[in-house]
Order: C-alpha cells, then structure tokens, then sequence
C-alpha cells in the first residue's frame, strides 16, 4: 500500500463546498404565468366572469335574471357541441372546416329516412349518427394515412357534404309541423324543464353533459393523454409507442358523430329542418369557441372546459349587446378582438419556464 498519491493531496486541500442556489422571489406576473399554463381553463372563465360583471353593471337587474342567462344557454347549445367536436380535432394540431356541414347533412339525414321514407325514428337518428361519423372517418383517413394537410382536407370535404346536402334533399326543407306529427324524437332536446326560476332545455343538459365527459375522458384515460401527445409532438408521441394515426383516425371519426349528435339537438332547436343551413357559418362559430376557450391552434394545450367557457362568452357578448341596443356589427368586433387576444395569450403562456 503506498502513500497518498498526488492527486489525492491535491483533493485534500481543494474547497468541499457544494454548489447551491439562492432563492429568488418569483414576480406576480410570473406566478400568473405559471398558474395559467398549469390550468388553462381560468383564462375563459375570468374572461366570462368579468363579461358577466361589465354587462350586468350596464344593463342592471335585467341581465341577471333566470330568463336572460338560460337563454344564453339555451342560444349556444349547438356551438356548445360543435366546440367540443373541434376541440378534439385542434388539440391534435389540426382543424376541421367540415364540421358545420356535416351537421346538417345528418340531419337532412334524419329527417329524411324518419318522415319522407316512414321509416322508424330512432333507425333515422342512428343513420344520422352513422352519416356523421363516416364523414369524420374520411377525414380522418386523409388526414392520418394519405398524410394530407388537416386544412386542406377538411375544405375539400365541406365542398363534397355541402354539394352532396344539396343534392340529395333537393333543398326541400322539412316542415316543424311534420316533424312533430310524423317523429316526434327527432324534437326531443326541445323539451324543457323548470330548475327552480329557471328553464332549462335537454338540449343544454346534453351539451354540459357532453363536455363533462369529454373532460373525464381527455384527463383520465390511456386515449385522452394520447390525443394531448399528438398535439404536441407527433414524432415524440410515436416514439414512444403511440399508434398516431389510430388516435388522428378515431379523433375525426368522433367528431363526426358528435357533429351528427349536434343535428339532433339542432333539429329540437329550430323546429324544423332546412338544407340550406348549410350556409350558416357554424365552422366558424365553433373554432371561435374553442379559440377564446384557450385551446391552442398549435396543438397538444388546453381544457375542453374553456371551449364551454368560450361559447358561453360569445353567448354573453351577443345577449349583452342586443340588450343594450347596439349595432350588430359590435358583436363581430368585439369577437374579433377576443379571437386576437386568446392566441396572444396562448403564445405568452407557452413561453412560460419550467
């Protein structure tokens, strides 16, 4: 055994200290930062509150009674499922523009199979369902394994759906008396109910309950945590063993149905069913929802609770300014800006450090 080596006496007299940190106070706008980037819903909800606050020291008692703030609900129950629909699609980083048109050609469906052919109502809503998803199947298809721009994809296909709405209903729209007389469940979510002063529609239940499982599933299961990986990094996702195109496939293909299951409340909703709704811009409608709802456009961020949050925002605008007796043009206005200022927040909040 020989004596210390050189190296070792060399140690003995170096500094044993360990390297540590000082803490440094984390500013506020930090903390926000961090604390919106951990819970995105809170952007929209704050926003609503604070509309919810504005209007109703405006306009006064009226804004908040049980009559005005139940027909919000009532006024976005189909952007409301619309939204969640998006919501699926844009957290995988992409977007679908067909998602209005496949709504009304499952209805146009519906109607059609249930009082033109006599056929069974519950058959026709089954056969809507079935339209929807097959449209969202072949969405998701191109998109998944012809590796096709979402964008791109979904434009042509709202082309094909609106032409082939057009086409097969002849642009004969089916009268509210008929569908009352002849399929009478096709106007079930037109059913109310009293909640204490309140009038509550099935159709608003329907969307709060949809979200709300759309919410459970997207944070608590294997395929919910998929979709959130897709968004964020497809080639981290697939690495890692997750069949990417599986989950971009079964994505659209759910909101397809969830498109299909908005034409049933939408034909509870207006009573009768007109092929020319198409034209209505419910695309838009539903990417505005899920945009102010904090859902990033980039993919793999956000809470299906804030497109809830953002429809209901939309829906408090609009019903505060036609309360106060505003030019219509106000509403556009004013959403435009909400549209700008979530992507600008959604940026600030990604640049948050870990």
């Amino acid at each position: 055994m020989t004596g210390t080596q050189e190296f070792e006496r060399v140690l003995d007299g170096s500094d044993k200290s360990v390297a540590s940190f000082e803490h440094q106070d984390v500013s506020l706008i930090k903390r926000a930062q961090h604390f919106l980037h951990s819970t995105p819903a809170a952007v929209p909800l704050i926003v609503l509150v604070l509309a919810i606050i504005i209007f109703g020291a405006t306009i006064g008692g009226r804004f908040f009674s049980s009559y005005t703030l139940t027909l919000i609900l009532q006024q976005i129950a189909i952007v409301g499922i619309l939204g969640a629909a998006q919501t699926l699609v844009i957290l995988t980083a992409g977007i679908d523009l067909s998602i209005g048109v496949i709504m009304v050609i499952s209805a146009v469906i519906m109607g059609n199979v249930a009082i033109t052919y006599g056929i069974p109502t519950p058959i026709a809503v089954v056969g809507g369902l079935l339209v929807g998803g097959l449209c969202g199947l072949l969405n998701g298809f191109l998109v998944a394994f012809m590796k096709l721009p979402p964008f791109i994809v979904t434009l042509g296909t709202w082309n094909i759906v609106m032409a082939t709405n057009f086409i097969y209903s002849a642009n004969e729209t089916i009268r509210d008396t008929d569908v009352d007389e002849q399929a009478p469940l096709l106007h079930l979510f037109a059913a109310s109910f009293r909640l204490g002063s309140a009038v509550l529609t099935l159709g608003v239940i329907a969307m709060v309950l949809l979200v709300l499982v759309l919410w459970y599933v997207l944070n608590h299961t294997a395929w919910g945590r998929h979709v959130y990986a897709v968004g964020d990094d497809p080639e981290a996702a697939k690495l890692s063993g997750i069949q990417t195109k599986k989950v971009l496939l079964t994505v659209y293909t759910i909101s397809g149905v969830i498109a299909a299951f908005a034409a049933w409340v939408s034909i509870g909703r207006n009573g009768s069913i007109s092929p020319s709704s198409a034209v209505t811009d419910y695309n838009l409608q539903a990417i505005t929802a899920t945009v102010i709802g904090g859902i990033s456009l980039f993919g793999g961020r956000g809470s299906i609770l804030g497109t809830l949050f953002g429809a209901m925002i939309v829906g408090v605008v609009s019903m505060g300014l036609n309360m106060l007796g505003a030019d219509p043009q106000w509403k556009v206005l004013l959403t435009g800006v909400l549209i700008i200022a979530a992507v600008a927040i959604d940026q600030w909040i990604r640049k948050v450090s870990v």
